[in-house]
């Protein structure tokens, strides 16, 4: 199930997140942004368990992480 997540970070800690980011297996894509949000992360999960503990337990623990916003994708 793929899934897209809108990070806002903190200030000047793009970079941080970026890269941090970039570490996770679940993480097929980030992408920097200018506007409302910083990033743009593109993940790869099993079910939508799996989804709300990769968010919980490891991308929202990441340091500069200020806030996110999960859309998730569906088969049409």
């Amino acid at each position: 199930m793929v899934s897209y997540i809108l990070i806002n970070t903190k200030p000047a800690m793009e970079h941080q997140v970026y890269d941090e980011l970039k570490l996770n297996e679940n993480v097929i894509e980030v992408h920097p942004l200018f506007g409302d949000y910083d990033l743009l992360v593109k993940i790869d999960v099993e079910n939508f368990d799996n989804l709300g503990k990769i968010i919980l337990e490891e991308i929202r623990k990441i340091d500069g992480v200020d806030d996110t916003k999960t859309l998730t994708g569906v088969k049409i």
